[in-house]
């Protein structure tokens, strides 16, 4: 299986890039063949995340789409596993040994991955998708000027062992407003709160290492995250995609990328 998808518009039409580095389903079968089989396919997965945003390419964006789980590297990791917060919620690392619940997901119990397991898994999965990523956005900005990386990531409603009590509709990251220019930033905000969906700016999610990474507004390379809870999309189990639900967020995200490609456009 290829490690990813690529698809790219007829024509580049707007200097945004999308990511979608959580939406993979696959396993190897050695790495498979040690996980809990009840524990398949994984919850954690963002399900239908390039469903939802396969709009783009009608907007002139490329879509990269990893096809790996989540649970054989952790594309939004620090490659070094590193905490990305500090206040006490479940972290999982690049290479994860549990659920967001704390459960452990191969068979023999372990709590870590084994070092030269991370480095195999980092080389042959982490790096490959960074440096596609990086080459799109490279393209984009040669051809445009500047260019934004827009990374898409949905959540259940509720995992306590994140954060107590139920998360905003729409969680836009901007690593502290470090990712992204202050005009960026702020339009982005406009546009997703324009609509009928509760919206937070960096609580409590400001963005993982892709956005931390690849935002360098000083370079004319900014990044946003937007976090979304599943229902927005899905329905009320969270199982299935509602093409009713998603509709009406496409419609919002929609407008939301292409006023900010305009405004980079027109920069």
């Amino acid at each position: 299986m290829q490690l990813f998808d690529l698809t790219r518009p007829a024509a580049p039409l707007l200097p945004i890039v999308i990511s979608v580095p959580h939406a993979g389903t696959a396993f190897p079968d050695d790495i498979q063949a040690e996980l809990r089989p009840s524990l398949l396919p994984p919850d954690d997965t963002d399900w239908f995340v390039h469903r939802l945003y396969d709009f783009a390419t009608e907007l002139g964006l490329p879509i990269l789409k990893a096809n790996y789980s989540r649970w054989v590297v952790d594309l939004n990791r620090n490659p070094d596993s590193s905490p990305l917060y500090h206040d006490g919620r479940v972290l999982t690392g690049l290479c994860t040994s549990t659920t967001f619940l704390g459960e452990p997901i191969y068979q023999d119990e372990r709590t870590v991955v084994a070092p030269d397991e991370v480095a195999r898994r980092k080389a042959l999965y982490f790096e490959p998708y960074h440096e596609a990523l990086q080459q799109l956005l490279d393209e984009t900005k040669a051809r445009f000027g500047q260019v934004l990386l827009w990374d898409c990531h949905s959540i259940r409603r509720q995992v306590p062992a994140i954060h107590n009590g139920p998360f905003p509709d729409l969680i836009l990251g901007s690593a502290d407003e470090a990712s992204a220019s202050a005009a960026l930033i702020q339009q982005a905000l406009e546009q997703l709160g324009s609509g009928s969906y509760s919206l937070s700016h960096n609580t409590p999610f400001k963005g993982g290492y892709i956005t931390r990474h690849f935002g360098r507004p000083e370079a004319q390379q900014h990044a946003l995250q937007l976090e979304m809870a599943k229902d927005v999309y899905m329905d009320d189990t969270e199982q299935a995609y509602s093409p009713e639900r998603a509709t009406q967020i496409r419609a919002v995200l929609r407008q939301t990328l292409s006023t900010l490609g305009q405004s980079l456009f027109t920069a």
